[in-house]
């Protein structure tokens, strides 16, 4: 029996992530109050052919702000009652965001005549910072389109299997960190294929770009040490019931160290039997 409690940012994909559960056979409600999730929990638990095995809500800005700020009170009565509960949430840098309802004409629920859009993002995630501080897994939206979005949570979340899941994620600084990730491991310092006219259009993925990076000693040796600590930490965060890990991987453009690096860490993780899954942000 799971209950996933999805919330975000408006604009984010909220609504896409809780469609994407119910297409995979999850039962789902969008903007239940808060207050009457204990109720639903319950209904869950007492269920007699079980209905709502796998179930999803979706909570917002819109609940009372009183109840949003005793939401660790209420995931704790949800935990009492033995039921798997996790909170994902999703977000988007805020210019993405208001890009997004610029182009959709859409008012944000927040905005009126005294706040702007910009100030109604930031009243909004102040408001659900006691539900985003309780997130197992945290999406970033902001370089993904609807029909990506909609594969990574259902790789994700609708056909979890025992075990943690390790998502990789490559992707390029100036083009801004992402806020997913656990860990975030900065691969700026290797040589730079991009240097290299032959190399510059090609990426990570292709085998001359691997050749002239697997030449280069501190390559290697960067591999092993970013390998060798997740090694011994992912295990750790396992046995404490962690489900799932956002490790991102980031060079200059993410275009050809940290795609490499990614490439080449999912076949070794792969290798020692992991669920892996791998992103390359910069790449479409």
């Amino acid at each position: 029996m799971r209950l996933f409690i999805v919330s975000g940012t408006s604009g984010a994909g909220k609504s896409t992530l809780l469609h994407s559960l119910e297409d995979s056979g999850f039962y789902c409600i969008d903007n239940l109050p808060l207050a009457l999730l204990p109720a639903f929990a319950q209904q869950m638990v007492e269920a007699r052919e079980h209905p709502y095995e796998d179930a999803a809500v979706g909570i917002d800005a819109r609940n009372l702000s009183r109840d949003l700020s005793q939401f660790p009170d209420t995931l704790a009565q949800l935990k009492a009652l033995g039921i798997d509960s996790r909170v994902v949430f999703i977000d988007a840098d805020d210019d993405v965001l208001i890009k997004r309802f610029s182009e959709t004409r859409r008012r944000h629920p927040l905005a009126d005549k005294e706040h702007s859009l910009a100030e109604a993002i930031r009243e909004e995630r102040r408001r659900l910072e006691p539900v985003s501080s309780h997130a197992e897994l945290i999406f970033d939206s902001s370089g993904t389109n609807l029909h990506q979005l909609r594969r990574e949570v259902q790789s994700r979340l609708s056909n979890e299997e025992e075990g943690m899941s390790v998502l990789l994620q490559s992707f390029g600084f100036k083009h801004g960190v992402p806020v997913d990730a656990d860990y975030i491991f900065d691969v700026r310092c290797l040589p730079n294929p991009h240097w290299e006219p032959r190399l510059r259009p090609l990426t990570g993925r292709d085998d001359e770009v691997a050749h002239f990076l697997e030449n280069h000693f501190e390559v290697n040796r960067m591999f092993e040490q970013i390998s060798e600590f997740l090694g011994d930490w992912l295990p750790q965060f396992e046995a404490h019931n962690r489900s799932y890990m956002t490790v991102a991987i980031g060079c200059t453009g993410g275009q050809h160290r940290s795609v490499y690096i990614v490439e080449r860490l999912a076949r070794h993780m792969k290798h020692q039997g992991r669920d892996v899954l791998t992103r390359h942000r910069e790449l479409g």
